[in-house]
Protein backbone atom coordinates (compact mmCIF):
# COMPACT_ATOMS: atom_id res chain seq x y z
CA UNK A 1 0.00 0.00 0.00
CA UNK A 2 2.87 2.41 0.87
CA UNK A 3 4.39 1.50 -2.58
CA UNK A 4 1.06 3.08 -4.30
CA UNK A 5 0.12 5.94 -2.27
CA UNK A 6 4.18 7.11 -2.90
CA UNK A 7 3.32 6.45 -7.08
CA UNK A 8 0.42 8.67 -6.64
CA UNK A 9 2.13 11.30 -4.63
CA UNK A 10 4.80 11.40 -7.37
CA UNK A 11 1.72 11.78 -10.27
CA UNK A 12 0.37 14.44 -8.27
CA UNK A 13 3.41 16.56 -7.60
CA UNK A 14 5.83 15.32 -10.17
CA UNK A 15 8.91 17.87 -9.30
CA UNK A 16 9.06 15.76 -6.41
CA UNK A 17 9.21 12.78 -8.06
CA UNK A 18 12.18 10.18 -8.10
CA UNK A 19 15.77 11.29 -9.62
CA UNK A 20 15.24 9.32 -12.72
CA UNK A 21 12.07 10.33 -12.85
CA UNK A 22 11.79 13.89 -13.62
CA UNK A 23 12.50 15.25 -17.11
CA UNK A 24 15.97 17.63 -17.02
CA UNK A 25 15.22 20.58 -17.40
CA UNK A 26 18.10 22.19 -19.25
CA UNK A 27 18.69 26.29 -19.30
CA UNK A 28 20.01 27.82 -22.45
CA UNK A 29 23.07 30.71 -21.79
CA UNK A 30 22.30 34.30 -22.21
CA UNK A 31 24.89 34.13 -24.66
CA UNK A 32 22.81 31.79 -27.31
CA UNK A 33 19.55 34.69 -27.11
CA UNK A 34 18.92 37.08 -29.94
CA UNK A 35 19.97 40.59 -29.07
CA UNK A 36 16.19 41.89 -29.73
CA UNK A 37 14.56 39.02 -27.39
CA UNK A 38 17.39 40.72 -24.67
CA UNK A 39 15.82 44.45 -25.78
CA UNK A 40 12.88 42.97 -25.06
CA UNK A 41 13.14 42.17 -21.93
CA UNK A 42 14.85 45.16 -20.80
CA UNK A 43 11.90 47.21 -22.30
CA UNK A 44 9.39 45.25 -20.63
CA UNK A 45 11.14 45.60 -17.26
CA UNK A 46 11.35 49.56 -17.80
CA UNK A 47 7.52 49.73 -17.39
CA UNK A 48 7.59 47.42 -14.42
CA UNK A 49 6.68 43.91 -15.73
CA UNK A 50 5.82 41.04 -13.36
CA UNK A 51 7.84 37.91 -13.55
CA UNK A 52 9.19 37.73 -17.31
CA UNK A 53 9.98 34.20 -18.41
CA UNK A 54 11.89 33.38 -21.32
CA UNK A 55 11.09 30.16 -23.06
CA UNK A 56 13.59 28.79 -25.71
CA UNK A 57 11.43 26.59 -28.14
CA UNK A 58 13.60 25.95 -31.11
CA UNK A 59 14.04 22.20 -30.40
CA UNK A 60 10.29 21.25 -30.07
CA UNK A 61 8.50 24.33 -32.37
CA UNK A 62 9.03 25.07 -35.59
CA UNK A 63 6.75 28.83 -35.91
CA UNK A 64 9.13 30.49 -33.51
CA UNK A 65 12.56 29.82 -31.53
CA UNK A 66 11.40 32.03 -28.33
CA UNK A 67 8.88 32.68 -26.44
CA UNK A 68 8.60 35.60 -24.17
CA UNK A 69 5.78 35.94 -21.04
CA UNK A 70 5.54 38.57 -18.85
CA UNK A 71 2.81 40.43 -16.91
CA UNK A 72 1.51 43.54 -16.12
CA UNK A 73 -1.09 44.64 -13.12
CA UNK A 74 -3.92 46.31 -15.43
CA UNK A 75 -5.04 47.16 -18.29
CA UNK A 76 -3.06 50.21 -18.74
CA UNK A 77 0.01 48.63 -17.82
CA UNK A 78 0.04 45.65 -19.78
CA UNK A 79 -0.52 48.57 -22.84
CA UNK A 80 2.95 50.48 -21.72
CA UNK A 81 4.74 47.34 -21.22
CA UNK A 82 2.86 46.02 -24.84
CA UNK A 83 3.74 49.65 -26.80
CA UNK A 84 7.17 50.20 -24.47
CA UNK A 85 8.45 46.77 -26.31
CA UNK A 86 7.08 47.84 -29.85
CA UNK A 87 9.18 51.35 -29.55
CA UNK A 88 12.15 49.82 -28.44
CA UNK A 89 12.28 47.36 -31.02
CA UNK A 90 10.67 49.53 -33.63
CA UNK A 91 13.99 51.90 -32.93
CA UNK A 92 16.40 49.34 -33.28
CA UNK A 93 15.04 48.21 -36.53
CA UNK A 94 12.94 45.53 -35.89
CA UNK A 95 9.25 46.56 -36.64
CA UNK A 96 6.75 43.69 -34.69
CA UNK A 97 5.07 41.69 -37.79
CA UNK A 98 1.72 41.53 -35.44
CA UNK A 99 -0.02 42.70 -32.89
CA UNK A 100 -3.02 40.59 -31.44
CA UNK A 101 -5.21 41.86 -28.69
CA UNK A 102 -4.06 45.47 -27.60
CA UNK A 103 -7.91 46.84 -26.93
CA UNK A 104 -8.47 44.25 -24.49
CA UNK A 105 -5.28 44.48 -22.80
CA UNK A 106 -6.02 40.90 -21.70
CA UNK A 107 -2.98 39.10 -23.38
CA UNK A 108 -1.27 40.98 -26.30
CA UNK A 109 0.80 39.12 -28.76
CA UNK A 110 3.81 40.83 -29.87
CA UNK A 111 5.00 38.68 -33.32
CA UNK A 112 8.54 39.41 -34.51
CA UNK A 113 8.96 35.90 -36.09
CA UNK A 114 11.87 34.70 -34.65
CA UNK A 115 10.25 35.12 -31.17
CA UNK A 116 6.65 36.27 -29.60
CA UNK A 117 6.29 38.41 -26.65
CA UNK A 118 3.48 37.45 -24.84
CA UNK A 119 2.49 40.52 -22.48
CA UNK A 120 -0.91 39.07 -19.61
CA UNK A 121 -3.00 41.16 -17.23
CA UNK A 122 -2.25 38.42 -14.10
CA UNK A 123 -5.90 36.56 -14.08
CA UNK A 124 -5.35 35.58 -18.22
CA UNK A 125 -1.83 34.13 -17.06
CA UNK A 126 -3.05 32.07 -14.67
CA UNK A 127 -5.97 30.70 -16.91
CA UNK A 128 -3.72 30.03 -20.43
CA UNK A 129 -0.66 29.36 -18.30
CA UNK A 130 1.71 28.91 -21.25
CA UNK A 131 4.40 27.96 -18.95
CA UNK A 132 2.52 24.85 -18.36
CA UNK A 133 1.83 24.31 -22.07
CA UNK A 134 4.67 24.79 -23.61
CA UNK A 135 6.54 22.55 -20.40
CA UNK A 136 8.50 20.64 -22.52
CA UNK A 137 10.70 23.98 -23.66
CA UNK A 138 13.98 25.15 -22.33
CA UNK A 139 13.76 28.02 -19.55
CA UNK A 140 16.93 30.44 -20.25
CA UNK A 141 17.99 32.39 -17.20
CA UNK A 142 17.18 35.61 -17.27
CA UNK A 143 19.76 38.12 -16.96
CA UNK A 144 19.94 40.40 -14.10
CA UNK A 145 17.82 43.89 -15.09
CA UNK A 146 15.71 41.90 -17.62
CA UNK A 147 12.54 41.40 -15.33
CA UNK A 148 12.34 37.85 -14.03
CA UNK A 149 11.02 36.34 -11.45
CA UNK A 150 13.54 35.92 -9.68
CA UNK A 151 16.27 37.66 -11.31
CA UNK A 152 17.68 39.51 -8.50
CA UNK A 153 17.51 36.39 -6.07
CA UNK A 154 18.57 33.36 -8.25
CA UNK A 155 18.48 30.94 -5.75
CA UNK A 156 19.67 31.59 -2.76
CA UNK A 157 19.76 28.07 -1.23
CA UNK A 158 23.00 27.18 0.56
Amino acid sequence: MKHNSSVKEQSLHPTNAGVGQARPQKETPAEEIDERVLIALHAAAEKKAIDSVLLDLREIASFTDFFVITSGSNERQVQAISDEIVETLKKNGSPVARVEGYKTAEWILLDYGDFVVHVFDDKARKFYDLERLWRESKRVELPPGSGGADSSSLRNES
